[in-house]
């Protein structure tokens, strides 16, 4: 394949660089640094880029670079820790350096290099330094506390930058990466909607064959495009179960109904599960169960509605790469797990199908080119992103039918102003939008009376991948405006508070 191997040493900015990768039409994959090299090299990748990471290089078990990437004879770029690794594998000697250094940064470029060209503010973010260079390596620029923020040795085409040249903060660091990539990879920049459609049809149609296959669909951007591609390869092989789980936002049962019915063109079985699902999740309020009562009891529902279309074998889902990033497993040296999505980590072990999942390595903003390529309408491609599990991760606490018809009213009211200013749908300044309802009684004061109910919480934010987000700035007169009428008009809340939290620390949603 045409792509890139990126290891991941344990950075909070490791996805960062996958992203970068794929921005520049270059396809990569995320792996621990420890992964099988069967795995690693599965995707035949052209060169490596080694993430940065919190260890020393000489803390006992820290992360360090298989044998076999040093003997694959391809290019290397190691960034902050990865370079240290890089260094230390190949005989140079890495030091704690006197002074940390951390956040913006100025590099003075010593040796003439395409690579490292047009670079001066970086972002640093390290407390070990390389005080000696490995045979055949030379000093390509250097920074006040760093002699060697970036080195290379042309001729193994091995490169390191101390500086995190995939965050925003450093100018020029995506051109950096890319030409890393095109330049010294030799990667062609073919990952493009076009060929993400050609390349995943093909592989649709080698692994169902001429079986059936039941697609899980939400209504959502995901499943919606999952669904689509996988109709694109198999056609009529494929049928789509809607369930409505008494957990969705309000009128969206019918919504999806109708965009797969009529607007797709596609077979749609629909059923409402809601009791089910709330009389599952009926005095749990552990978001990690709530996530798996509802994995559970949507499998066995396919399970159950798989035997009056002939019992496929396959099941589609939409899953992303930021679901999957986001449940892996805490190992050594990688990244911790942050929490089990439902079609990922809250999965039945005894589950009877096989997943198909086509958008399994793409990130939203591909998933959404994608959709545009196939056809799909504007107003399902760029619908605001709704987790599987439903409200029940927006509703703090038990999930009971009173609290989900709350929050499901306050959440109508925060989209119907949104959308009447202009926050929402393609190009908006919003990305994802909702309400969460907090386990959280207070005192207030409506009509001279005393009131103990509980509060909403606003979540608006900017992103363009999920992987990283900020809060989007909202008029305060829109804000209050959205409060007032939740107050007023949803009974049972008296308090409305806006989150103003990035991504990270906080996830985008709640639970």
């Amino acid at each position: 394949m045409n792509s890139i191997a990126i290891l991941d040493f344990g950075s909070q900015y490791a996805q960062i660089i996958a992203r970068r990768m794929r921005e520049a039409q270059v396809y990569c994959e995320l792996f621990a640094w420890d992964a099988p090299p069967e795995k690693i090299l599965s995707i035949q990748p052209k060169g490596f880029i080694l993430s940065g990471g919190p260890n020393s290089v000489y803390e006992a078990g820290a992360p360090f670079i298989q044998k076999f990437i040093l003997e694959s004879g391809l290019p290397i770029l190691g960034i902050c820790y990865g370079m240290q690794a890089l260094a230390h594998a190949l005989g140079g000697e890495v030091d704690s350096s006197a002074q940390r250094e951390y956040g913006d940064a100025q590099i003075q470029l010593l040796t003439p290099n395409p690579l490292f060209a047009n670079l001066s503010n970086v972002w640093m973010s390290h407390g070990d330094k390389v005080t000696r260079l490995p045979a055949g390596f030379v000093a390509l620029a250097k920074s006040e506390n760093s002699p060697y923020a970036a080195i290379g040795d042309d001729s193994r085409r091995y490169y390191g930058a101390q500086f995190h040249p995939e965050v925003n903060h450093t100018e020029n660091g995506a051109d950096l990466l890319r030409r890393f990539a095109l330049d010294v990879c030799g990667v062609s920049a073919d990952w493009t909607p076009a060929n993400i459609i050609e390349e995943s049809v093909q592989k649709i149609r080698a692994q169902v064959g001429k079986e059936r296959v039941l697609a899980a669909v939400s209504g959502g951007v995901d499943s919606s495009v999952a669904a689509a591609l996988v109709h694109k390869a198999v056609g009529d092989q494929l049928v789509c179960v809607f369930v409505d789980t008494g957990l969705l936002r309000q009128d969206e049962g019918a919504q999806v109904v109708a965009a797969f019915r009529e607007g797709l063109g596609m077979e749609l079985i629909a059923v409402n599960a809601a009791d089910e699902f709330l009389g599952a999740l009926q005095g749990v309020t552990d978001p990690e169960e709530k996530r798996k009562v509802v994995g559970e009891k949507f499998i066995r529902i396919f399970e159950r509605e798989a035997k009056s279309v002939g019992q496929p074998k396959f099941l589609v889902q939409g899953t992303i790469y930021p679901d999957v990033v986001e449940s892996a497993s805490s190992g050594k040296g990688q990244a911790v797990k942050i929490k089990s999505h439902h079609n990922v980590g809250g999965l039945p072990e005894d589950m009877q199908f096989e997943l198909v999942e086509p958008l399994r390595y793409l990130f939203k903003d591909e998933v959404r080119l994608v959709g545009e390529a196939l056809g799909l309408s504007e107003g399902l491609v760029w619908r605001q992103p709704f987790p599987g599990p439903g409200l029940t991760v927006r509703c703090l606490g038990e999930c009971t039918p009173e609290r989900v018809s709350r929050l499901r009213a306050a959440d109508a009211i925060l989209r119907e102003e949104l959308s009447n200013a202009g926050y929402l749908g393609k190009g908006a300044q919003t990305s994802q939008a909702f309400v969460v309802l907090l386990p959280v009684r207070s005192v207030g004061v409506m009509g001279d009376q005393r009131t103990y109910q509980e509060a909403a919480a606003i979540r608006a934010v900017v992103s363009d991948d999920f992987m990283t987000a900020d809060w989007a700035r909202l008029p305060f007169e829109l804000l209050a405006k959205i409060s007032s009428r939740i107050v007023n008009e949803v009974d049972g809340i008296n308090r409305v508070v806006y989150d103003v939290t990035s991504k990270p620390p906080a996830t985008i949603e709640w639970e």
